[in-house]
């Protein structure tokens, strides 16, 4: 990995893959900005890495775009070299049962802020010759089905379909965009849908031997391929959406 320091913005950077994300920027010597709802998540965040900064936002406001980009020329100088959009909701049910106000949560944390925000950010991006990570769902992946858990797929879905858009798009722009599907990941994100401790561990446990590989995934993995992804030796990389699942999309 080159030494040059770039300047890395993390949506979602509170806990799970996100708070991974940024403390592997940081570690690798690079400027994290972390946006999430809660500043006490962020501030658990940047605890002990001086390169992180945080910005407390609820990325599905109008304003929201925005003030990030204000936070871009105040925190990183104006500079986007990587942009991941990683924060997302989920909330089960199945469509007889959903909750309207939960749905249109969803889709418009995780697919309208970050086609807006991407937006808001083209020119610090354009600037950079940077890069666009899209953290969607190796669940949305394909033609399979997801029943009880379709509005988080769908929006995955169409976070891969932006993945691939933008990149026909921005390419000529000197900007890459890639996607990542990470599988059942050990985040506690189940427990932030609404699981109970006990339901979120009995679903580890019996994922895990669904999976090809014997086991969930780690954040520290995803954050591994993220930064991978990232660096200048992966440049003729975009478009393409990887699965890291273990392999259980293919099963």
């Amino acid at each position: 990995m080159e030494n040059t320091k770039r300047s890395v913005i993390v949506t979602g950077g509170g806990s799970g893959i996100g708070r991974a994300l940024a403390h592997a920027f940081a570690d690798a010597g690079d400027e994290v900005l972390v946006v999430g709802r809660t500043a006490g998540a962020l501030a658990g965040t940047a605890e002990g890495r001086p390169a992180i900064r945080t910005l407390t936002l609820d990325i599905t406001t109008p304003d929201a775009p925005a003030v990030l980009a204000g936070a871009v020329k105040q925190d990183l100088g104006g500079r986007v070299d990587v942009l991941v959009n990683n924060a997302a909701v989920a909330a089960f049910g199945e469509l007889g049962r959903l909750d309207a106000d939960r749905v249109r949560d969803q889709v418009a944390t995780n697919l309208v802020a970050p086609l807006l925000l991407t937006q808001a950010l083209l020119g610090p991006l354009e600037e950079a010759a940077g890069v666009v990570v899209n953290v969607s769902s190796a669940g949305a992946l394909g033609r399979r089905a997801w029943p009880g858990n379709a509005v988080y797929g769908a929006t995955k879905a169409g976070l891969d379909l932006l993945t691939r858009s933008w990149a026909v798009e921005l390419g000529p722009l000197g900007i890459r965009v890639v996607g990542l599907a990470p599988g059942v990941v050990d985040t506690g994100a189940g427990l932030r849908a609404g699981m109970s401790q006990e339901d979120y561990a009995g679903f580890l446990a019996a994922t895990g031997p669904r999976v090809p590989l014997r086991r969930v995934g780690r954040p520290e993995e995803i954050a591994w391929w993220v930064l991978r992804l990232a660096e200048p030796q992966a440049g003729y990389v975009s478009g393409a959406v990887l699965a890291l699942d273990g392999g259980l999309s293919l099963t």
